[in-house]
């Protein structure tokens, strides 16, 4: 099979975020087709996508006004997350910004049911706080009315559908959540969900009559189910469970009680459709047929006869899908590029599990390049051993450009979905907190000794790669185990997890701290386990990237890290892009980093 350089790769676009128009027959999604997402229009399957927005920077997400020709987008700068929102009017020539507080955050809460206000939570009067405002829809700049005043991270689920409260969600941590309605008439605040301990309630829609909420939630459960919470007596009754897996990706229309959602079975997406015949029953419709392994974003038109639906696959570039509600059938919208790339040349992964340290079994995606089992000889594939962010997040089968492109190149790829990672319960997640943080990374070793036990992987050819948090955990296994590393990767990581939580913004500390131990009660466990402060035990050549303007990993973990690598004659490279944030975003500084990777890799490995 042919080889392709990363440019090509990179070049492969994605379309998700899907809105439709008031008319219920237009369609934008966010393409990357010029470098970054923006927004483009569509007016029938496959048609001919007409660019609506023209900036330098991502666009974030795109949504519909209810009833008039018009739309607004959010826009941060240079990856700094402190998005702006703008209104876009249906013929793409005027763009109004709605706020001009550049240095705050504001997270879209919806239009109300007209589309005359829209409501956000913003951080504008202190940075470690969202409260929550209601703006015009002619109002520009700093005109929008504060209606609550927050003490905490919150953040807007939408309007009851008479438009007099405010569903509001609360997130103490990634596994602790509160449920509010706020009444806009008289300012009151109730609160729906008190709890002790970590409960989840999650992806919060109103239900038609405006008396309840739908929503998903782990309360007295592992793994979490879809609910229907009532908002007078705060009773929680079941609607739906996902058995031993997760309930996901909840959309629900208030008008119709039409409603998506999907099971994350190992990864991989079940969905479900149906209507509420009842307030805790519902009648469910064919399931569509959609390709892929993994579904998300979900839109319904105005009448909730369909919606739309992003789609992806290890082997999918992502797309957006329309479904007719009643019968399933879908027509695929968007024909976002595969770069000239073969797509039989995609490889999907095979799910493995492997035995770790106190016998546990950890979940794995592991994929090799064509042929391998064939024609390679026995240990000669070298392996990326890719370990995902969050801790709370999820290794899924989605399309991976960068994964894709080293298989092309005679690697194997290793995504382990380590003690920690979401998807599989809340018991999971949790067996790695705080004092229990090396467990995660003693699955990563687990895991190494896996693939060197496979006749085909060259046990001195394993690279750990990974970003975010996936990038300490590249770190603490480069210091925790230094001899199973040929190479190391590290993107927007941390290095130090005091100077972390120090220098994170502070509307993110409190969040964090949960997770990772207090700087107040746990800082001698925080540096005792930060890579930074075991640095003498690294052996492996080690590359760092990240962006200057990181929000949540200052840049500052890569200046150190680097530093202290080179002060102990490690090999190391840095490479700081100056208009990014926590990741890369731009095509041509992505080209340029994953270049870098694979040059740095052809190199040491």
């Amino acid at each position: 099979m042919p080889t392709y350089d990363f440019e090509r790769y990179l070049n492969v676009r994605t379309a998700s975020g899907p809105s439709f128009g008031p008319d219920g027959e237009r369609l934008s999604v966010l393409m990357d087709t010029t470098g970054v997402p923006q927004v483009w229009g569509l007016d029938e399957p496959t048609g001919w996508p007409r660019q609506l927005t023209f900036e330098d920077e991502r666009v974030s997400f795109a949504s519909w006004s209810p009833e008039r020709d018009e739309l607004v987008f959010g826009m941060d700068e240079g990856g700094d997350e402190r998005t702006q929102l703008f209104r876009l009017d249906g013929d793409a020539e005027t763009v109004t910004p709605l706020t001009d507080t550049p240095e705050a955050i504001h997270y879209w809460g919806g239009w109300n049911a007209d589309g005359s206000e829209f409501a956000f939570a913003s951080n504008r009067r202190d940075e470690s706080a969202f409260d929550i405002y209601v703006q015009g829809r002619d109002e520009v700049g700093d005109d929008a009315e504060r209606v609550h005043e927050g003490d905490g991270w919150l953040s807007v689920a939408g309007w009851r559908p008479d438009d007099d409260a405010l569903a509001v969600v609360e997130m103490h941590s990634s596994f602790d959540y509160d449920v509010y309605v706020l009444d806009l008439d008289t300012g009151d605040l109730d609160h729906l969900t008190p709890h002790d301990g970590d409960v989840r309630y999650q992806q919060v829609e109103w239900g038609p009559d405006g008396d309840a909420l739908y929503l998903v939630t782990d309360r007295d459960a592992d793994t979490t189910y879809l609910a229907r919470l009532d908002v007078e007596t705060g009773a929680l009754d079941l609607v739906a469970d996902g058995g031993d897996w997760n309930v996901e990706r909840f959309a629900l229309d208030d008008d119709t009680g039409r409603f998506v959602y999907g099971r994350n079975v190992d990864g991989y997406t079940d969905l479900t459709v149906g209507e509420l015949t009842a307030e805790t029953s519902f009648r469910e419709f064919p399931a569509p047929d959609l390709p892929g392994g993994i579904h998300y974003g979900v839109a319904f038109d105005g009448d909730a006869d369909r919606f739309a639906v992003a789609v992806t696959g290890s082997a999918e570039n992502a797309n957006v899908h329309v479904v007719d509600v009643e019968t399933g059938d879908t027509e695929r919208w968007t024909d976002a590029a595969a770069a000239g790339l073969p797509k039989e040349s995609f490889v999907d992964p095979r799910l493995v599990r492997y035995e770790t340290f106190d016998d546990r079994e950890i979940p794995a995606f592991f994929s090799v390049p064509d042929g391998a089992d064939r024609d390679a000889e026995a240990g000669e594939i070298p392996v990326v051993v890719d370990i995902h962010g969050g801790p709370e997040s999820q290794r899924r089968p989605s399309f991976h450009p960068v994964k894709q492109y080293f298989l092309n190149r005679g690697y194997a790829y290793f995504e382990p979905n380590v003690r920690g990672s979401s998807g599989y319960g809340a018991t999971y997640t949790h067996l790695d907190d705080v004092e229990k943080r090396m467990d995660s990374v003693a699955d990563v070793e687990a895991g190494v000794e896996w693939l060197r036990n496979r006749p085909e992987i060259d046990a001195d050819r394993i690279v750990a790669m990974g970003g975010s948090y996936g990038g300490f955990m590249v770190l603490a296994a480069l210091t925790e185990y230094p001899e199973l590393w040929a190479a190391g990767v590290d993107i927007v990581g941390i290095a130090n997890f005091v100077t972390f939580l120090e220098n994170t913004g502070d509307w993110r500390r409190e969040h964090r701290e949960a997770e990772y131990g207090s700087l107040d009660e746990d800082r001698d466990l925080l540096e005792s386990i930060s890579p930074i402060n075991n640095i003498e035990r690294i052996e492996a050549p080690l590359l760092v990237l990240h962006g200057a303007n990181d929000p949540r990993v200052p840049v500052e973990e890569a200046e150190q890290i680097a530093a202290e690598a080179a002060d102990q004659s490690v090999p190391v490279e840095k490479l700081i892009f100056d208009d990014e944030g926590h990741g890369f975003t731009k095509l041509q500084n992505r080209i340029e980093a994953y270049t870098t990777v694979a040059e740095f890799l052809d190199e040491h490995v």
